[in-house]
């Protein structure tokens, strides 16, 4: 048996969203984030509702493998959603999300964690940087508050 110190990175970040989270908290679901995140397609969704709940699982796309995520957690009247996703032989992370009303919508806690799983997650988790994780919350900030305000996904050059 190996036991080592964990190679771990963690990040938090505060979106402020124009929503209260009553309306905020279904978009944070595989199936509906299609509706405002262009080009997000699971591969495969495992829900009894057919939409995020506790149990659920879904596959996306990875490379060098696919992920598989598995909601621990989801608890619409508390504002309270947790996700472990898997990239096998890549990292294992820890997704947690707090939603709270705040002033003129709601607000967003998002904590990302991820911990290596060998020599490709190293370089993951080396690069998941303070710069880089702002910058991807940035632009999921945006998306939200763009579909919230428009009913329509943000397409950008990106995307």
């Amino acid at each position: 048996m190996k036991i080592d110190k964990p190679r771990r990175v963690e990040r938090t970040y505060t979106q402020r969203l124009v929503a209260e989270p009553s309306r905020v908290f279904p978009l944070l679901c595989p199936v509906r984030e299609r509706e405002w995140i262009t080009g997000w397609e699971p591969l495969m969704v495992l829900s009894r509702s057919g939409k995020a709940e506790a149990d659920c699982i879904f596959i996306t796309e990875s490379f060098p493998n696919n992920s598989i995520w598995y909601v621990i957690r989801h608890d619409p009247e508390a504002g309270a959603l947790e996700m472990i996703k898997v990239t096998p032989d890549v990292t294992a992370c820890r997704l947690s999300i707090d939603l709270v009303p705040a002033e003129g919508g709601s607000e967003a806690t998002i904590t990302y964690m991820h911990t290596s799983l060998g020599r490709d997650g190293d370089a993951y988790v080396e690069s998941f940087t303070e710069e880089f994780y702002r910058q991807f919350m940035e632009d999921w900030e945006s998306r939200m508050n763009h579909y919230l305000t428009t009913g329509e996904a943000l397409h950008t050059a990106d995307s």
